[in-house]
């Protein structure tokens, strides 16, 4: 390597060196496209939608797809298009809500249980393993189906719901590897020099395990709105008027043979935007990676 190509090597920041390895993933790159074109979507697409999600045409029931319903309609003269793209916004709004909320108390308990260590550190395990053991699945169902009036399927509620079941796991990583910086020489510099311990956790700890943060909230949109999705599409989930991809993909179980196109498009869209999820969070992991050689050299 000449000595010009290993000085700006060197003039390289971190962030500058992970953009290059992901962008260098033509995988991660296709599905960064891809979850950019699905949110696109998700926010044009009610303006340019013939019709709104809650607005019927008595005129056509069970019409497949046509210049008037691009998608067709359902059993009850809803554009499928329109609905669609509101299940994808409700869907999206979970996912992106639910995975930054797990995120951030995974990384405070975390953090702060190895960092106090102690009784702190007992109890947020105690309270870790507990919520590990709980049937989540089966809460959620029970606590949904039990709130009565407008809570009943909101989506704060189901974004609260899985958040709260989401980020035991998180946690117990973020412990583990705090457990590891905890004691490194300017940590403990900055604790003798007075420095508060939630500013030590903030920018002297989290910033050493922020790889795995990343990494986490990224693949945790995939797995909340696969989550929603689930719960939906067995009852428990988003109610009327709201809508979601797994409320829709619910409704149309029983018209597939028949009206596929009721079925097709909110599973195709569900489908797509997991896959680019995943797609960066795979871009993102290999990026942060030092010894994947999927992104290539710095």
């Amino acid at each position: 390597m000449s000595d010009s190509s290993t000085a700006g090597s060197a003039r390289l920041t971190r962030g500058q060196i992970l953009r290059r390895r992901f962008f260098r993933n033509k995988s991660a790159v296709a599905g960064l496209v891809g979850f950019g074109l699905i949110v696109l979507l998700a926010g044009i697409g009610p303006l340019v939608a013939r019709y709104h999600y809650t607005e019927p045409d008595f005129l056509a029931f069970h019409v497949a797809p046509n210049a008037d319903h691009w998608l067709g309609t359902t059993k009850d003269g809803s554009d499928v298009f329109a609905m669609v793209i509101e299940g994808l916004r409700k869907s999206l709004i979970i996912g992106l809500s639910v995975a930054a909320i797990q995120t951030a108390v995974a990384a405070i308990v975390g953090s702060a249980a190895a960092y106090f260590g102690g009784w702190f550190d007992k109890v947020a395990l105690w309270v870790v393993d507990l919520l590990l053991v709980v049937p989540s699945f089966l809460i959620i169902a029970i606590v949904s189906q039990s709130v009565s009036g407008q809570s009943k399927g909101s989506i704060p509620l189901f974004i609260i719901l899985l958040a709260a079941f989401g980020w035991m796991l998180t946690a117990r990583v973020i412990r583990s590897m705090t457990l590891s910086v905890r004691n490194m020489e300017y940590v403990t510099a900055a604790r003798y020099m007075g420095v508060s311990a939630p500013r030590i956790i903030a920018r002297h700890i989290l910033p050493n395990v922020s790889s795995y943060i990343i990494i986490d909230a990224t693949l945790g949109v995939a797995s909340a709105v696969l989550s929603e999705t689930t719960l939906s599409y067995f009852g428990f989930g988003v109610k009327p008027p709201n809508t979601s991809l797994g409320t829709l993909i619910q409704q149309s179980q029983g018209d597939v043979a028949v009206y596929p196109w009721t079925f097709i498009a909110p599973a195709v869209v569900l489908m797509v935007m997991l896959v680019c999820v995943n797609l960066i969070g795979d871009g993102v992991r290999d990026a942060l990676d030092s010894s994947s050689k999927s992104g290539g050299r710095a």
